[in-house]
């Protein structure tokens, strides 16, 4: 049954914004066992048009405000969270549990560095990435590309810009598409 197989896998997310608190919501509701997530950030009024956050919760760090989400939505899931910049040694300690690891940053730089990481220290885990996300409409340009232990899902084009913004409906998206593929991998590991 899916349900034994989830609560025994531990999926780590790296960025609580869009891509991070989605994809940890979208977990959480089918019913994952662990989740850690680490940010560093704070949750803002410009963060609530695409973020799994509310009003009363700006000011508020980011982590933690969403594993209070999470335990909202289902407190059966074991959640530690990490208010911390990552860097390629927190990586290693904080995910080295993880059966999959969600990159959800914004940067670039970032995105280089966790996936170097991981493939590099943990080549038996997997990296669920994401590239291409800015703006809105064209959903059969979304897909996910495999290379080994490293999935990116998105168009792999649309760069977030002033006229290309990430919003809601595509960030949601992709977040989904990430969860999704973490349920595949877990699917097939347990």
């Amino acid at each position: 049954m899916y349900k034994d197989k989830l609560i025994k896998a531990c999926v780590g997310i790296a960025g609580s914004g869009g891509l991070g608190s989605n994809a940890a919501i979208a977990l959480a509701r089918i019913g994952i066992g662990q989740l850690i997530i680490a940010d560093f950030d704070v949750v803002s009024e410009s963060n609530l048009n695409r973020q799994y956050f509310f009003l009363d919760q700006i000011g508020q760090k980011k982590v933690f405000a969403l594993k209070d989400n999470i335990g909202r939505v289902n407190p059966y899931v074991n959640v530690e969270a990490y208010d911390l910049k990552l860097n390629p040694e927190s990586v290693i300690r904080i995910f080295k549990n993880c059966d999959i690891i969600i990159e959800a940053f914004d940067l670039a730089e970032m995105k280089q560095m966790i996936i170097e990481t991981v493939l590099t220290e943990f080549p038996e885990k997997y990296i669920i990435a994401a590239s291409g996300l800015g703006g809105w409409g064209r959903n059969n340009t979304i897909k996910t590309e495999k290379y080994d232990n490293l999935f990116i899902c998105g168009d792999m084009i649309s760069e977030v810009s002033d006229i290309c913004p990430p919003l809601a409906p595509r960030v949601g998206v992709v977040a989904n598409m990430q969860a999704n593929q973490a349920f595949e991998i877990i699917m097939n590991l347990f």
